[in-house]
C-alpha cells in the first residue's frame, strides 16, 4: 500500500547531540576553571599578604630594636613615631600594638581595638600568626595579620635587657614578647584583579554562549533543511510512484510544446522509448493532432486516436490535453493524458451484443411456436405423401422434405434454448473429470478425420459450475476447432489454474480468423461454415456469462486459433 508522506518529525540528531554535549562540557570546564582560579587567587592573596604582613612586623621589630638602641644612646626615636610613620604607606590600613593586658602601646589608622582582644589572646596562647578578613562598611576589605611582637630577640645582651626592665615595665613586656601587633593591609588591588578575572570569565562565558547558540541555530537550520529535503524527496518518490502506477498514459510538454517526460503506460501505448520521444511535438506523434488544441480558453482539449501495433492490433485511446499556467496566467507547458479505451469499447460491444441477443431472444420466443406447429403439419403431410408415392423420385423428394423440416425444427429448438436459457445449477465440478469426459465424447469424431486431440491438464481441486452447460461449451469449441482444421492436425485442450480462476484453452492450427471475424464470432447467426447456424458460440458466450467468466481469443489467418475460457473457482453469492 502506498503511503502518503507527511512532514518529518524533528529528532535529536547525532550532530545536535554532539554540539549540546560539547557546549555543556565547555560550560562545566569554564565554571570549574573560574572557581578554581578564584580560589587559587584567594589563597595567593592571603599568602602574599601574610608574607608581606610578617615582613612588615619583622621590620617593626627591627625598628623597635633600633629605637631602643638609640634611646640607650640618648637618641629620641619612640615606637609610637615608628608606627605612625609606617602607617602612612598606602597599602597599610592600620597598625596597632597591644599588650597581654589590653594596653595599647601604639596605634595608627582606623581600627576597632575592642574586637582585637580575643585575637590577641589567641596569638599569645599559640605563639603563631593569625589572619582574618575584615569587611568595613562602604570600604574595601582589610586583610589583618596578628603576630607576637617582641622587641628583643632571646639572645639579646643581659645589660640591655636589665636596663629596659628597670626603666619601663611596658618595655619589659615588649622585650619579653607579651605584646601582639595587629597589621591591616588593604586588598583593593587584589580585588580589582579578581574583578577583572570575573569579568574575563563572564566574557568567556558569554562568548561560549554565543558560539553555542550560533552552533544550535545553524544546526537547527541544517536539521530543518535536511527534514525539508527528505520530505521533498519522499514527495517526489510518492508522486513518481503515482505517475508510474497510473492506468493511463501521461505525457508532459514544455512551454514550446516539446515532450519532456512520459510515464511507462504512455511509452507502452506509443511503443517507443523516452529518448525517441524527447523534444518531439504532439503533431509528430499523433497524426491529425489539432495544432491549437492547447490554446483554448478553458485550457482543456480532447482528441481520439488509435495506435496500430506491429502485430496488427489496434489500441484506441482518448488524449486529453491541459495547459499548465503559472500564477500570472502564463503557460509553462502542458500535460497530455492518454486513456485506454479498449475496455470501454469492449464493454460497449458487449452491451450491444447483449442488446442484440435480447432482441433476438424475444423475437425467437415469439415466432418459434408459430413456426413449429406448421412445421409439424408439413412433416406429417410429407411422410403421408411419401408413403403413398408410387415411384422412387416421389419418395426421395418426400424424404428430403422430412429431413429439411427436421433440420429447421432443430434450428428453432436452438433458438428456443437461446431465448430461454435455463439457469445453471451450480455444484462442485472437478475440471480434470470434465475434460476427460469431453475428450471421450469426441474421440470418434477426431478419429474419422485422422486428427489427434491432446489433453494437457494442470488443474486440480474443484470449481463451482454447471457441468452439463460447461460440457456443452467445450463440445462446441472443440467441434469448431475440428471443422477449422485439416487432416493430421493436432488440437490441444489444456487447463491451468491460479488462486482464484481456472483457464481452459482450446488451440488449433487451422485456418484462423481475421479481425472482423473475431469481432463478430459471438454474434447470433454469424458463421463461416456453409452448413452452420451461427448460434453455437452465441449460446457458449451466454453460458459463460452465467458463470461470471470470460473469453480471450487469439487468432491469425492461416496460423490457427486459441480460445481461452476463464472461470472463477467460486461463484459470487
Amino acid at each position: 500500500m502506498l503511503r502518503l508522506p507527511g512532514r518529518q518529525s524533528f529528532k535529536l540528531s547525532k550532530p545536535l547531540f554532539a554540539i549540546l554535549l560539547t557546549t555543556l562540557m565547555l560550560a562545566g570546564l569554564l565554571v570549574t576553571s573560574t572557581i578554581r582560579n578564584l580560589s587559587r587567587e584567594q589563597k595567593i592573596m592571603e599568602s602574599f599578604l601574610l608574607d608581606e604582613g610578617l615582613t612588615l612586623i619583622r621590620s617593626f621589630e627591627a625598628g623597635a630594636r633600633t629605637t631602643m638602641m638609640h634611646e640607650m644612646m640618648s637618641i629620641d626615636l619612640p615606637v609610637v613615631t615608628l608606627v605612625r610613620e609606617t602607617a602612612k604607606v598606602d597599602r597599610i590600613a592600620f597598625i596597632t600594638i597591644i599588650t597581654d593586658n589590653g594596653t595599647v602601646v601604639a596605634s595608627a589608622g582606623t581600627h576597632d581595638l575592642t574586637k582585637d582582644q580575643s585575637l590577641t589572646d589567641q596569638v599569645l596562647k599559640t605563639g603563631e600568626p593569625v589572619i582574618r578578613m575584615l569587611h568595613v562598611d562602604s570600604e574595601e576589605p582589610i586583610f589583618e595579620v596578628a603576630a607576637v611582637f617582641q622587641t628583643l630577640p632571646g639572645d639579646a645582651p643581659m645589660m640591655m635587657r636589665s636596663r629596659w626592665h628597670n626603666r619601663d615595665p611596658l618595655m619589659k613586656k615588649l622585650e619579653d614578647g607579651r605584646a601582639v601587633i595587629h597589621l591591616g593591609l588593604l586588598t583593593g588591588e587584589f580585588l580589582k584583579a579578581r574583578e577583572q578575572d570575573v569579568i574575563h570569565s563572564i566574557f568567556m562565558g558569554c562568548l561560549l554562549f554565543l558560539l553555542g547558540s550560533a552552533g544550535f541555530y545553524f544546526l537547527f537550520l541544517y536539521q530543518g533543511m535536511r527534514i525539508t529535503r527528505t520530505t521533498l524527496a519522499n514527495m517526489k518518490l510518492y508522486t513518481r510512484n503515482i505517475i508510474e502506477s497510473m492506468p493511463d498514459g501521461l505525457v508532459t510538454l514544455d512551454s514550446r510544446g516539446r515532450v519532456v517526460s512520459c510515464n511507462p503506460k504512455a511509452l507502452e501505448f506509443m511503443a517507443m522509448n523516452i529518448e525517441e520521444l524527447k523534444g518531439k511535438n504532439p503533431e509528430e506523434l499523433f497524426k491529425g493532432w489539432p495544432v491549437d488544441s492547447l490554446s483554448r480558453d478553458d485550457g482543456v482539449s480532447s482528441f481520439l486516436y488509435t495506435f496500430l501495433r506491429a502485430d496488427g492490433n489496434e489500441v484506441p485511446v482518448e488524449i486529453s490535453g491541459s495547459a499548465l499556467l503559472d500564477e500570472e496566467g502564463y503557460q509553462l507547458g502542458a500535460v497530455l493524458l492518454l486513456r485506454d479505451l479498449r475496455e470501454i469499447r469492449a464493454m460497449e460491444e458487449q452491451l450491444a451484443r447483449s442488446q442484440r441477443l435480447a432482441s433476438l431472444g424475444r423475437m425467437a420466443a415469439g415466432i418459434a411456436h408459430e413456426i413449429r406447429n406448421p412445421l409439424g403439419t408439413l412433416r406429417g403431410f410429407a411422410q403421408y405423401f411419401g408413403s403413398r408415392a408410387e415411384d422412387d423420385a416421389s419418395r426421395e423428394y418426400s424424404d428430403l422434405m422430412v429431413g429439411e423440416v427436421d433440420r429447421l425444427n432443430a434450428t428453432i429448438s436452438t433458438l428456443l434454448q437461446f431465448s430461454r436459457a435455463r439457469d445453471p445449477e451450480f455444484d462442485r465440478v472437478e475440471p480434470s473429470v470434465l475434460l476427460a469426459k469431453t475428450c471421450k465424447l469426441l474421440e470418434h469424431d477426431f478419429s474419422e478425420k485422422n486428427m489427434t486431440l491432446t489433453l494437457e491438464n494442470s488443474c486440480s481441486g474443484y470449481i463451482e459450475a454447471d457441468s452439463d452447460l460447461l460440457l456443452q461449451v467445450l463440445l462446441n469449441l472443440l467441434k469448431n476447432a475440428l471443422n477449422a482444421s485439416s487432416e493430421d492436425d493436432n488440437v490441444i485442450l489444456s487447463c491451468e489454474a491460479d488462486e482464484h480462476n481456472i483457464y481452459i484453452t482450446v488451440t488449433d492450427h487451422g485456418i484462423g480468423m481475421n479481425l472482423e471475424e473475431r469481432e463478430q464470432m459471438f454474434d447470433p447467426f454469424f458463421t463461416t461454415r456453409k452448413t452452420g447456424t451461427g448460434l453455437g458460440l452465441a449460446v457458449c458466450h451466454q453460458i459463460v456469462e452465467q458463470h461470471h467468466g470470460s473469453f480471450e481469443v487469439r487468432s491469425s489467418p492461416g496460423k490457427g486459433t486459441s480460445i481461452t475460457l476463464a472461470l472463477p473457482k467460486q461463484q459470487k453469492t
